[in-house]
Formats: C-alpha cells, structure tokens, sequence
C-alpha cells in the first residue's frame, strides 16, 4: 500500500453549505478547494440537478461564497461574499446631486489661478487612470472586502450583482416571502465608534474596551458596535437599507452566533438576541420578533436558554427554533416550538423525551407540518421526524419524534441536510471513510420509508465487524450528485473502518477504528494513533478524512474513542465528565488501548497520542496522569492550567458555570488543570497552538512545553502566528501533518531498534 503524499491535500475538495430550490429540482452547494500557487482556500459557489443529470456548475469565479439561499421564485440564488466592489456600484457619476448643489458656492468663491486649473486638470487625469490614491468613493483601495449580499438570475443569466453595500459587511440574510425584498443583519458604528475602528484598524491604535466578552476567537477584540437588522429593496437597488431600530443584537458571542433572521409569512422578521442585564455574563439568547415596517420588537422566549435557526412554521402556528440550557450544560440541545405570539404560552420541546443532542449545526426543516432535523444518536449523526402533535397549533403539543432514513446505515455520517420548501426533495452531504463526502438527494417520501431490507450484516454495534454492515437497503430514489474527491479515492487507498466496543468503569464504551484497507487488524502488533475529538461535548462516527488516510497509509490503525463526557448517547452519559476534566475520559481511552492491545491488534509500545481542542486538553491528563500509555503524543490547541485560561480565553461563562469561579472554587480547578501534575510527564510532546487562538490560548500550550523541557523531556513547540481556534491555510495543514507523522517516526521504539540494528 503506498503511502498517500501530504501534498494531495491540494486535491481535497471540502463540501460546505447546502440548499434546495424551492421545486426541489437544484441544490446550490458551496465547496472549498485548494490553490497551492496562491497558498489558500477557495470557496465556490456550485449547482447541480437533483436528478443527477449533470455534473456540479460552478457559478462563481472569484473566491469566496456562502449562506446560499434561494428566493421564492426559484431563479434567483443569493450568497454572501468578500469580494470587490461590483462595477456596477463603482461606475458612473455618484456624486452629481453634491456637485450641482454645491456649484454656485463654487463659483461665488474667490477663483482659480491658472496654476491650480492646471493641478485639477492633471488630479482629474490621474483619476481616469485609476492611479488617484483620493478616489475611495469608488475603489476599496488596500481594504480588504466585506462579506456582502451577492445575487446570481439563474433566468437571465450572468454574473452575480452586489446587492448591499455595507462599511461593516452583512453577517447573515433572509428572503421576504414574495421576493422583493431581503432583511440582512449588519454591524452599524456610531460616528464615535466608526473613529474608534479606524483608530485600531488602520492606526493600530490600542484596544480600548469596557467589556466583560473582550474577545471572542475568530473575531478577535469585540467592541460596542451594535448589530442591526435592515430591510433592503431589490427593486430600488440605489436605495439605503432601512433599519428596524428595535431589531439588535447582543450577547457574548453575537460576533460569532450572528441574529439568525427569518422572515415569516405574515411579514414579521424572527431574530435571537440577548437582552438580559448582564449580556456578556451569559449565553443565553432569546427568540424575538419584529415587523418587517419597524416598530417594537417582542421577546417570545423567557430568557433561560439559547436559541438559535429560528424556522417559522408554513401557514402559521410558531416559530421551530434549536436550544440548549446554558446553565445545564449535559442537556441535549432540543428542538423547541414556539407560538408567534407574546400572549400565548412560551417555548416547549418537542425532543425532550428523546434524550439525544441535535447535531452540531443541525437547523429545522419543515417538512408537510413535520420538522426533520439532525440529531446525534449511538456516534452517529442521523436524521429524525418531529411531529409537533399540536393539531397545527390548535392544540397543546403532544410531540413525536421518529427516526428515519435508516438507508444511511451507520457507516457514514450525515454531514449537512436541506428540502425544499414544497417537500418533494431532500439533499444531504454523506461522509463516507471510503468513498468521500458527497451529495445525495432522496425523495421526501422514501426519508419515512420503512426498511426493505439489509446490507450484509444486521447488528449495528457488533464488535469487529465494518462500520457499514448495517445500512437499509437503499431507496430507489436515492442519487449520488457529486463525486469531488473521486481524484484521491481512485487514486489513493482511503481507510475502512470498523466500530470497536470495550468496558470501563462499568460503562460500555465504544469508538472508530481505521486501517487500510489490506490491513487485518487481528494480525497485530500494529501501531496505533489515538485520535480524541474536541468538545468534550462532541463525538466521532465514520466519515472521509485526509488526516485518517495519512496515517493508515503509512500502516498505523487510528482509534477514535467516543469517551464519557462526550454526546450522542443522553444527559448522564455527558454528564460524567461536567466539571471532572481528566476523570473518565483518561479512563476510558486507556481502556481502549488496552482492550486493542489484549485482542493483539495492536503493540502497546507503539501508541501515540492525537487530538485538537479537547482532544489536546485530554492528552495533558493522560500524559501526566497515565505516563507510561503514549510512546509520544502531539496535543494542539489545548487548555493545560485552567485557572490562567480564565479571562484569556473566550469561554469564561462555560468555565463559570462548570467549575465556579478560580477565586471561590480553587480546587475544582486545580483537579482539572493537567500542569500541575507535570512532574509525571515523561512522554515526549509535540504542543502545537494557534498565536490567536482565544479559545484555547498559545500560553496554554507554552506552559505545558516549558514543564516538559524544564524536566529534560524531549519536547517541540509549534505556534502558527495568525491561526485562530482551526487550521489555517492548506500549507499549515500540510506542515501540521508532516510534524506529527515525524515526531511519531522520531519516537517509535521499532524505528529506534530498526536503526539500532542497522548501526
């Protein structure tokens, strides 16, 4: 089997955001790709026929698209972007109402001199050329785009026009119900605040705030700029945007979590906000609504959990919304219904009885009076039907919630999922180990259809058998739509994958295991990188993944445990690890290891330590709390002394209501922060951070790596100086790999004998 190069990851192609036309006969699809001359991702915007009768149309050429939406009529597709000014805003006269009002004033002056004539003369030449550096009105000069509201005529044809024209860029949009006209969501400075931004932007002024939230990761220092929604006018496309004065923003992370607008058929505009007292001492965000003419907002929800994907019911009777309790944090996030009115009774689940988490970016989709929404169930994200069981809002809900489409099996994961609005097509992005992540349309129908059959194999959860083994038999309408990384899979060995079980504490534990698809596990003595997902609140089930096909192709097993703290299996399975950071989830993944090691799969002197975020956090524990597990490990972006990340991180509100306050509840901290213990640390440590990573700061990874060389373990620290909470561009991608895969090779004792032997 040969080894798949890092720099294939050029040839990656990351599927984004999807939504179906309003017919159901198209999806528009964002994709990223790679430019390896230009170092960057590129977003396109993409169509394709849901009946597979195409390949995917690119329908933009510049980089940069997303939120696609389709308007009512089905021939119009708007998306955000950064791009340049389109020229249609940039041509032309724009100033002529100022200069034939000000003429007379001009000419009432005290004249030019002949000399001056001749300076105008040559500004003016300069400015046909292009070369004046005054001519802002029509240039964006060095300032970099901000997303705005881009509209392509799929009827007429063309390119996309620039539809809003915002200084501070539009953060999210929504279509009126007949067409004419959009409500976006757009910061809007006070002057005061406007010479503040530019103060800091263009002077690299200092950050001056009064803020609890002084920074959120991905939007860097937050300011007092407040968010508001406005209406634009398709029609009259020279008109300003009108501004509902009562439709703002607000709350902790409203830079990130945006106002979610949503317009409904009645001519009211859903939002989320926070309103409470203290905004940034909370995640709450409660449900509003506001008349697209203006006028007061009204708050529909109680101001005790956070809400978000507000998707108004078709022909009335409430607003389907997604919430979490921020004070309870193991509680599944539900899907709640809530009446459009004030006056009527608050927001009721309707998924409470499941005791399953919807998916991480799983948004309501109604569906003929019947909600369809990811949820994450088993480590596996699936999708279910929410009967509000309400008579359509004339009687008090009495909700059901079935799960369907079983023809995904367990061995994919639902990665996106979108219908369209007339409820004849559904689209979802499946993530295959295998066969990649593509698209897939299904008729409406066969989503509730009941199973015909199997796939070989029917026990799902079988120890040691293919994580697809389990799969319904598919629908006949079922169509593949895409296939943008056939490239690698034709040409590169992509992994299997199988679902493994083993015991700890008590509790079953389950998790993922890749190997190459000529590998027999049971062959053992393989090496074995333990990969732990981020979150905690998170969980891991099969999909396509580049990092997973580096390293079985280079002979290593990858295990993904699905340890306690983590979702998808209810509220007590989540709630073991609430506030107890490096309990169970060192429990549980050692026992994984050497449940793997007993079935002589794998040799315990060649495990290595893997993970992001949480994933970074756990190895901190399991380095200092199980020293002899890991012949080497690399944790990025972790958290390592909880008490200093209070403050310098983003999270002070999840760390409150987790472990209290650093100053009144000193040993909950101490028990949960990792350097402490690094007097254990024998492991040598690959720490890899982000320079402006505000979630998991780079001083965090800095002081794991000092402990560890203070004690003379071999250790490496990698900082990448403009990286948020992510991986950044495909070179750090690519180098992040190289590390990793070299700090392994460097530390595995049967490389040490192999050039032992050799000496």
């Amino acid at each position: 089997m040969s080894e798949l190069p890092l720099d294939a990851y050029y040839d990656l192609t990351q599927i984004g955001e999807v939504a179906v036309s309003p017919s159901g006969d198209r999806v528009a699809v964002t994709a990223t790709e790679y430019d390896q001359a230009a170092d960057e991702a590129v977003t396109s915007l993409f169509v394709v026929p849901t009946d597979g009768s195409r390949d995917p149309h690119r329908l933009t050429s510049a980089s940069g698209a997303s939120a696609p939406a389709w308007g009512p009529d089905g021939d119009r597709l708007a998306f955000l972007a950064a791009r340049d000014r389109d020229i249609e805003r940039r041509v032309g006269w724009r100033d002529r109402d100022e200069a034939e009002e000000g003429g007379d004033a001009d000419a009432e002056g005290d004249g030019a001199d002949d000399a001056g004539e001749e300076e105008d003369a040559d500004d003016a030449e300069e400015a046909n050329e292009g070369d004046d550096p005054d001519d802002e009105p029509l240039e964006s000069g060095d300032k970099e785009p901000k997303p705005q509201v881009w509209l392509f005529d799929l009827a007429l044809g063309g390119d996309a026009r620039q539809v809003t024209d915002r200084d501070e860029g539009v953060a999210g949009f929504d279509w009126s119900p007949d067409g004419d006209r959009l409500v976006i969501e757009s910061r809007d400075p006070t002057d005061e605040e406007s010479e503040y931004l530019d103060q800091v932007r263009e002077e690299g002024g200092p950050i001056e705030t009064t803020r609890l939230q002084h920074k959120v990761n991905g939007a860097g220092w937050t300011d007092d700029v407040t968010t508001y929604l406005f209406v634009v006018d398709l029609d009259d496309p020279d008109g300003d945007p009108r501004r509902l004065d009562d439709a703002y923003g607000g709350g902790a992370f409203q830079d990130v979590a945006g106002m979610d607008p949503a317009w409904g058929e009645d001519d009211r505009i859903a939002f989320t906000s926070c309103r409470l007292d203290r905004p940034d001492d909370t995640t709450v965000r409660d449900l509003y609504v506001v008349s697209a003419d203006g006028g007061d907002a009204e708050r529909l929800t109680d101001g005790d959990l956070t809400h978000g994907a507000p998707a108004w019911r078709p022909g009335g009777g409430g607003i389907a919304t997604v919430a979490s309790n921020p004070n309870d944090p193991p509680a599944p996030a539900a899907v709640y219904l809530t009446p459009d009115d004030s006056g009527d009774d608050g927001a009721t689940s309707l998924t409470a009885d499941l005791d399953r988490t919807v998916a991480r970016g799983g948004e309501p989709e109604w569906v003929d009076g019947a909600v369809y929404v990811r949820i994450a169930d088993e480590s596996s994200t699936r999708l279910a039907r929410v009967d509000p069981g309400d008579d359509g809002g004339a009687a008090d809900p009495d909700p059901t919630v079935e799960r369907v489409f079983e023809a995904q099996g367990r061995g994919r994961a639902m990665a996106g999922f979108d219908a369209s609005a007339g409820g004849s097509t559904a689209v979802a992005v499946l993530s295959d180990p295998e066969a990649g992540s593509d698209l897939y349309a299904v008729d409406v129908d066969d989503l509730d259809a009941a199973s015909d059959g199997r796939r070989a194999g029917d026990d799902a959860a079988t120890d040691g058998r293919r994580a697809n083994d389990d799969a319904a038999t598919e629908p006949d309408s079922l169509r593949r739509l895409t296939r943008v990384n056939e490239s690698l899979t034709d040409e590169f060995a992509m992994p299997t994958a199988r679902r493994v079980e083993w015991e700890s504490d008590g509790w079953t534990i389950d998790g993922v295991l890749y190997h190459g698809p000529d590998v027999e596990p049971e062959d053992g003595d393989h090496p074995l990188v333990v990969a732990i997902h981020g979150g905690p609140m998170s969980y891991d089930e099969p999909v396509f993944s580049f990092a997973h096909a580096a390293l079985t192709s280079r002979g290593y097993l990858v295990l993904r445990p699905n340890y306690r703290g983590g979702t998808s299996r209810g509220r007590e399975f989540a709630a073991e690890l609430t506030g107890a950071w490096g309990t169970a989830e060192v429990d549980d993944i050692a026992a994984g290891v050497a449940s793997l090691a007993d079935r002589g799969w794998v040799d315990p002197d060649r495990v290595f330590g893997h993970g992001f975020s949480y994933g970074g956090i756990a190895q901190g524990f399991l380095v200092t709390r199980e020293p002899d597990l890991f012949a080497a490990a690399a944790p990025e972006h972790g958290i390592y002394d909880l008490r200093s990340a209070f403050g310098t991180d983003d999270t002070h509100t999840w760390l409150e209501t987790e472990f209290g306050l650093p100053w009144e509840d000193q040993e909950a901290y101490d028990a949960a922060t990792a350097v402490l213990d690094a007097g254990n640390i024998e492991t040598p440590l690959l720490v890899m951070a982000g320079g402006e990573d505000w979630r998991c700061p780079p001083s965090q990874s800095e002081q794991l790596y000092v402990a560890a060389r203070k004690q003379g373990v071999d250790a490496e620290l990698v900082v990448y100086p403009d990286e948020h909470h992510n991986v950044g561009d495909p070179d750090r991608a690519i180098h992040r790999l190289e590390k990793i895969l070299d700090w392994y090779e460097t530390h595995d004792p049967a490389v040490e004998d192999v050039d032992e032997t050799d000496d």
